[in-house]
Order: C-alpha cells, then sequence, then structure tokens
C-alpha cells in the first residue's frame, strides 16, 4: 500500500514539472520578452551634412571674393614688379606747353590776392579750358601770389599746372606725361586719383581679405589630405619676417 501512495506521489510530481516546462530561450517568463538593444551610436550624418553645408559657404565666398578681385590682382601684381624695378625702367617724359589769355572783363572776377584756396569762379575756369587744353574747374587754387594765380593739376601719371597773370590775362599750362607705366603705377599708389579708386582700392581691399581668410580655412578643412598645408602656410609667414629682419636696417 505505502508502495502505492508513493508512486502515486512520483507520477504527480512528474505531472506537474511537465506542465511549468518552458521553452528555450524564454528567460523562465510565461511570454517572450523581446531582445535587449544596445543605446544607438549618435548619428554622424549631422555632423557630414553640417561641414558640406559650411564647405560650400566658404568656396561660394572664396570664388565670389576671387572674381571680384581679379583684375586689381592682376594690375597690382603687376604694377608691384614694376615699382619695385622703377629704376631700371626707362620713361622720358613728354612736356606740352600751351598759352591763352582771358578776356578782360573776365580778369575783375579773380579774387584779390589771399591765403584761400578755394577755386577758379566757374566763368574763369570755363575761359581757360576754351584758352588751353586744361580744365581746372573744382580744383584748389594758389592766390598767394599777387601777380598770378596758380592751379596745380596732377595726375596719375602726369603733372600739370594752369597760371594766370593777373596784370595782362595771359593763360599758361603745361602737362607732363611720364607713360602709361607710370600711370599704372600711380594707379598702384593711388597717388592723385581721386575719390572715387580711394573707395575702389578699399573695396579691392575687403575682397582680398576676404579671399584670404575662406581660402585659409579651405586649406584647414582639406589639410587631413595634404601633409605639406601647414608646413608651407608657415613659411609663408617665416620668409618675409626672416628678410625683414635679417636684410632690412
Amino acid at each position: 500500500m505505502r508502495y502505492l501512495e508513493a508512486a502515486d506521489a512520483l507520477a504527480d510530481t512528474a505531472s506537474r514539472g511537465s506542465h511549468d516546462r518552458r521553452p528555450a530561450g524564454d528567460g523562465g517568463h510565461g511570454a517572450p520578452q523581446p531582445a535587449r538593444t544596445r543605446p544607438a551610436a549618435p548619428p554622424k550624418r549631422k555632423n557630414k551634412k553640417a561641414r558640406a553645408i559650411w564647405l560650400k559657404q566658404l568656396h561660394t565666398w572664396h570664388w565670389v571674393s576671387a572674381a571680384i578681385s581679379l583684375a586689381a590682382m592682376f594690375l597690382f601684381s603687376v604694377t608691384g614688379i614694376t615699382l619695385n624695378h622703377a629704376a631700371s625702367i626707362a620713361a622720358e617724359p613728354v612736356v606740352t606747353r600751351s598759352e591763352g589769355r582771358l578776356p578782360a572783363d573776365l580778369l575783375a572776377a579773380l579774387p584779390a590776392p589771399g591765403d584761400a584756396t578755394v577755386p577758379l569762379p566757374a566763368e574763369v575756369a570755363s575761359a581757360v579750358a576754351k584758352a588751353v587744353p586744361l580744365d581746372p574747374a573744382g580744383r584748389a587754387a594758389d592766390w598767394t601770389g599777387d601777380d598770378e594765380v596758380y592751379v596745380a593739376m596732377p595726375g596719375p601719371g602726369r603733372d600739370a599746372w594752369v597760371s594766370i597773370d593777373r596784370a595782362t590775362g595771359a593763360v599758361s599750362a603745361e602737362v607732363t606725361d611720364r607713360g602709361w607705366i607710370s600711370y599704372l603705377n600711380d594707379l598702384h599708389k593711388g597717388r592723385n586719383t581721386g575719390d572715387a579708386w580711394f573707395w575702389f582700392i578699399d573695396l579691392f581691399a575687403v575682397a582680398c581679405v576676404v579671399f584670404t581668410l575662406t581660402g585659409l580655412l579651405l586649406l584647414q578643412l582639406h589639410a587631413k589630405h595634404r601633409p605639406m598645408t601647414w608646413p608651407l602656410v608657415l613659411l609663408s609667414l617665416i620668409a618675409p619676417v626672416l628678410l625683414a629682419i635679417l636684410f632690412i636696417h
């Protein structure tokens, strides 16, 4: 009898054990659980996109500033050579003189001698332009002389002047032309070029600064694949500094 009771107990235990078995891999829980995932790494796509936008902007500013300053940069580069070798470039000045006379009634329109540097009266300047091939309108005149009125009219690559004899109304003019190389050199120096060229040089200088800085940033972006980038940039800085320290006294 005891053997039968023990056998029934073992059978009941085995039956419960078979119902409690779970499929392998379910972690011992009733329902399958989703597999755990690791935190995703930060996407690099955004960084690449931002770099591409930044690179595109740099390229745009670089080529626009290059296009704006191209012609002037070529001019200033060439005239840098001609200025550096000005002593070895022969230039024969051409002097042109001319004479004329003011109508007698306009002599009374000339202001009395003084320290002012006001321009000639409009009617006097117009008469001078008809008498000689120079127009002194708007130019500062020298009224300090008792015998004459003098108007300097320098320009790039030339010297010019007009004088008016107060007593007789005789007009004398002289133009000294030093040639086209001198003209371009004076453009480089901004000598006697007027306000328009003054502002043009400022615009050109700003374009060159933008061109240089964007070029430097582009070098930085590509330097990883061009190992000679920074040695050459450093050379461009050190070379003129050493030349100035060692040879300019």
